[in-house]
């Protein structure tokens, strides 16, 4: 079995389980999928950077086969060990099979990728051996790592505040402070979990941490976002500061286990949708190499694959294989790496089945619905592709919140002053029960946001009116171009006093929209410091400054820093917020959870010309009692009270047309509103509390 000159090893079979590489019986046991191969060699290497193999021991179907799995198990090998597999079989992209002997290939199953500072993308593609310059998986021995008794954490009792943020961006900035080692690592990021902490979030959502390909990018740019997804068990090498093979795995660990102990819960976005190996001229990397027809759904003409996701290829998700490895992913992350849920990127991808269409129950969203590994976990669909499916409110699966576009789109049109958004507005404020179809569904699963990673962020989207992507090297094509934003007067900076304190009104607008109606709030990185990418609505492959954190606006923009922590801790402490149940609106013979008003109490004026609305809430044992009150006009308008509850007044918390020293207020301290009036200027919110 050994193709080694010198120093031959000694084998025995092995056996198929546990899929990839396993410490066991004083030595390695590798096994690997392959349905259509004839031979695999698996491949040793001394050093990550090593141009050839030490050893490669040759797999015969005879001895190292059982059904489609191809598994040796080598005495001796420890933690550490560099290995990567070739196999053999047939080129014929006609009938799906892209076999090709001359190119290393990373094991699907592998626990860390290294040989990075080899690594050439276009090796894997070229024709001819690429071994001088091709990834190789790490052998992990899992046991060696002390968690010092962590697990999991629950879902908090009330709900949810999500953070989504770039583990690198966070502290990649020279304006971090920290060590340049430290800078955009997992070691860095805990410097900076006391920030989050006092931020007052409950989880972050970090954008994908999957090992992914750098490389897969336009020429002169990197991938920073890393949608682009090289291995599914191993997290990003260049995230950690310790350089050894093994020492992301152990780093990212030491990452979870600091935010747990912060009472931080760890979500990742991950990208089950698609790979690094891209359409049929992608580069051989891994999946398409070992088992191109099980791992991708193909087109009609299998030498194509389907593309549902823009990046020139779609995991075959409900296939056996593929949906095996997802599943056992996911269990991994759980069990071995202690997080706490997932993000579906194009999670409907996900639900279509071999013939390309959405299926009506998918067999791996059932199977991760139900599965009791992932029973205490959060889970989070982005639902919809990037070939038109779009199931937001419909996603299968009763346990999957989802990313609420409509609520994204319809808090922007209302404070951009749209006509007829009024009735739209009020479905989102409740929670969208008009759009979670389900009888399942409950208000948490509608994850609210009004800025994401993909897209403006909050200061831009009212400083600019344009997306300005020309950084990105693709000539301003890419990037939405309906992003429903505002500049109010000036594109992008502006020393225009009036028109500043108008955007930085807007922002707090969308703010108190955001904390203030029914559901899970995410929040973007850096919105609560008002960041700007400088009207980048697609900076995905920018290692710069417009996805870096700038730690110096802490102090700068320590007003709207303050604002946001208020927001989240009063938003946190009212009860009818943190009710995971549907309110019921005020009817003639019965007081509600909610109640609706216009400019006079009782009378919401939903007409297309109106740009004003207000609600109060009321939790099911009579407390905080809140009015919201919203004006996404032109000009200022007067909202007669309702009254309050017997033996109460009315106390005013915000108003986001007072300046940034004013426009959040105690109300433990506060006087009582007096008035049966309150006169709200225009583009601001007032939000009143009953004490």
């Amino acid at each position: 079995m050994n193709r080694s000159t010198d120093n031959p090893i000694k084998t025995t079979p092995g056996s198929s389980t546990p899929l990839g590489a396993s410490c066991q019986y004083g030595g390695v046991n590798f096994s690997v999928y392959s349905s259509c191969a004839i031979g695999l060699d698996l491949l040793l290497f001394d050093q990550p950077n090593d141009q050839t193999p030490s050893h490669t021991i040759v797999l015969h179907a005879q001895t190292n086969k059982t059904a489609n799995y191809w598994h040796v198990l080598v005495p001796g090998l420890k933690h550490g060990q560099i290995y990567a597999w070739r196999a053999r079989g047939p080129h014929q992209p006609k009938e799906g099979h892209r076999f090709d002997a001359d190119k290393i290939l990373l094991d699907p199953y592998g626990r860390a990728t290294t040989g990075w500072d080899i690594y050439d993308r276009a090796a894997a593609k070229a024709q001819g051996d690429n071994a001088g310059h091709a990834l190789r998986s790490v052998v992990v021995d899992l046991g060696r790592y002390d968690w010092e008794g962590d697990q999991c954490l629950p879902e908090p009792a009330g709900r949810e505040v999500i953070y989504e943020m770039h583990v690198s961006g966070f502290t990649k900035s020279p304006s971090s402070g920290l060590p340049i080692p430290l800078r955009g690592t997992y070691a860095g990021f805990i410097q900076k979990i006391p920030y989050l902490k006092e931020l007052g979030i409950t989880a972050v959502e970090l954008l994908p941490v999957h090992q992914y390909d750098p490389q897969d990018a336009p020429e002169g740019f990197t991938n920073f976002w890393g949608y682009s997804t090289v291995g599914f068990f191993a997290p990003h090498h260049s995230y950690s500061s310790d350089p050894s093979p093994c020492g992301p795995v152990d780093e990212f660990r030491d990452m979870v286990k600091a935010l747990h102990q912060a009472g931080i819960r760890v979500i990742l976005d991950v990208v089950y949708n698609h790979t690094t190996e891209a359409g049929t001229d992608g580069p051989l990397i891994s999946w398409r190499g070992l088992s191109n027809k099980d791992y991708y759904l193909l087109d009609d003409s299998p030498s194509c694959f389907a593309d549902y996701t823009g990046c020139g290829n779609t995991i075959n998700a409900n296939g056996p294989v593929a949906a095996r490895m997802i599943l056992d992913s996911l269990h991994y992350w759980v069990q071995e790496m202690h997080v706490d849920g997932f993000r579906f990127d194009l999670a409907s991808a996900m639900t279509r089945g071999s013939d390309g269409q959405p299926m009506k129950t998918p067999p791996l969203i059932e199977a991760i619905n139900s599965d009791p590994i992932l029973a205490g976990t959060t889970l989070i669909a982005e639902a919809w592709d990037a070939a038109g499916l779009y199931q937001v409110g419909s996603f299968p699966g009763d346990r999957f919140a989802e990313w609420n576009g409509p609520f994204r789109d319809h808090t922007r049109s209302f404070w951009r002053g749209d006509s007829g958004t009024i009735e739209n507005i009020m479905g989102r404020i409740v929670g969208s029960p008009d759009l979670m179809s389900s009888e399942n569904e409950v208000p948490s699963h509608s994850i609210n946001f009004v800025t994401c990673h993909d897209g403006f962020c909050l200061n831009d989207l009212v400083s600019y009116e344009q997306k300005h992507n020309l950084k990105n090297g693709e000539e301003n094509r890419d990037g939405s171009d309906n992003n429903l934003s505002c500049n109010h007067g000036i594109e992008g900076p502006t020393d225009d006093p009036a028109i500043d304190a108008l955007r930085q009104r807007q922002i707090r607008n969308f703010l108190v929209m955001l904390f203030l109606s029914h559901g899970t709030p995410m929040m973007l990185m850096g919105d609560e410091i008002s960041h700007t990418r400088l009207g980048n609505n697609n900076p995905w492959n920018q290692d710069n400054q417009r996805n870096w954190f700038n730690w110096n606006l802490v102090q700068e923009n320590s007003d709207l820093l303050h604002f946001v922590k208020q927001l989240i801790s009063f938003s946190s402490g009212l009860k009818v917020l943190q009710e995971d149940r549907f309110w019921f609106a005020t009817s003639p013979r019965k007081t509600g959870d909610i109640t609706w008003h216009g400019l006079k109490p009782n009378h919401p004026d939903w007409s297309p010309t109106s740009r004003c609305i207000g609600y109060s809430l009321r939790a099911a044992d009579g407390t905080n009692d809140l009015l919201v009150l919203l004006n996404a006009g032109e000009t200022q308008e007067t909202f007669s009270l309702p009254k309050p509850p017997a033996n109460s007044a009315w106390y005013q918390v915000i108003d986001t047309s007072l300046p940034s020293t004013q426009n959040f207020g105690d109300f433990r301290e506060a006087s009582a509103v007096l008035e049966k009036k309150v006169i709200l200027k225009s583009k601001s919110a007032v939000v009143l509390i009953v004490k």
